[in-house]
């Protein structure tokens, strides 16, 4: 089956949000995009129970014709893509997951936490993170094109501008090719720049009571941003036509993600795949980037 771009539909806010990025999305990779409204089934007892209007119309008017006249408006909006849509009963992050198994790219909504930039992840949107293996975009309420871009001349973000920079995590100690080749594939889809940090800490026994001299701190400083250099160097070689800005620092990395977030268009950040049955994790720090970055987050997986 082809690959496509994936997102699920629901008529909020967020999920409008994140169907315009995926479309956007799908339009820089060239790909289709494929819009899924997933419908829980009714108890048996509300299937059965009359409602208001019944005698009108039936329970599906008005729902059954929804995705499509989104794939229309994004059609019109987006000239160039192909868009289909279609609705899928089922519990909705059983049918994300499965659907994603096909997909290139998986892109859900997620609530802005009012005036603070940051999302409000819900629990369809953490589960479908949690077990998915494809790389999931998380996108708020009111993202809109220009908030990617950088301002114009009178400080105001315009489409018409460059892309901001994209911002990938790394960890030198555990790095992942998906993810890094996913932050720099993107970086050159959008013609722009990747900032890329790296946080560390000294060793535990400088932690817990040792002093640790200046020049400790140096060599330790000198050694990761070393190492950071050279898990970039053939990924440099690879994308030349990229601008990396590598930030290797002592402290954990998820303020300074946050943070950085705000200059940015993307975030990248790894998840590892932990396939046991007593349950699912997302990992400390892709947990909190993904509910507080201003900008919109995506989770790849990897072993």
């Amino acid at each position: 089956m082809p690959r496509t771009i994936i997102t699920g539909l629901d008529g909020s806010a967020e999920s409008r949000a994140a169907a315009e990025w995926a479309a956007r999305e799908a339009k820089l990779r060239g790909l289709p995009l494929r819009l899924i409204e997933v419908r829980e089934p009714l108890p048996e007892p509300a299937a059965r129970a009359p409602f208001p209007g019944a005698a009108e119309a039936s329970p599906a008017d008005g729902r059954e014709t929804a995705p499509e006249e989104a794939a229309a408006g994004l059609r019109l909006r987006h000239p160039g893509i192909e868009v289909t849509a279609e609705q899928v009963p089922g519990r909705p992050h059983e049918v994300l997951v499965k659907a994603a198994e096909d997909a290139e790219l998986l892109v859900l909504g997620s609530r802005g936490l009012g005036g603070l930039a940051g999302f409000l992840v819900g629990s369809v949107g953490l589960a479908v993170v949690a077990r998915t293996e494809r790389p999931v975009v998380l996108v708020r309420a009111g993202e809109q094109a220009a908030d990617e871009h950088e301002p114009d001349p009178t400080g105001i973000p315009s489409a018409a501008t460059r892309y901001r920079p994209v911002l990938l995590g790394v960890d030198v100690d555990r790095p992942d090719d998906a993810v890094i080749r996913f932050a720099f594939a993107e970086a050159a889809r959008r013609g722009t720049g990747l900032r890329v940090l790296h946080g560390w800490n000294l060793p535990p026994y400088y932690v817990h009571g040792l002093p640790a001299a200046p020049e400790v701190h140096r060599a330790v400083a000198d050694q990761q941003a070393a190492a950071l250099a050279k898990t970039l160097s053939p990924w440099r070689a690879e994308f030349e036509d990229v601008d990396v800005v590598e930030e290797s620092f002592g402290g954990s990395p998820s303020i300074r993600l946050i943070d950085a977030s705000r200059e940015a268009s993307l975030v990248v950040v790894g998840r590892r795949v932990r396939r046991n049955p007593f349950g699912i994790r997302i990992g400390s720090i892709t947990h909190a980037v993904l509910h507080h970055s201003a900008a919109p987050v995506a989770v790849v997986a990897h072993d």
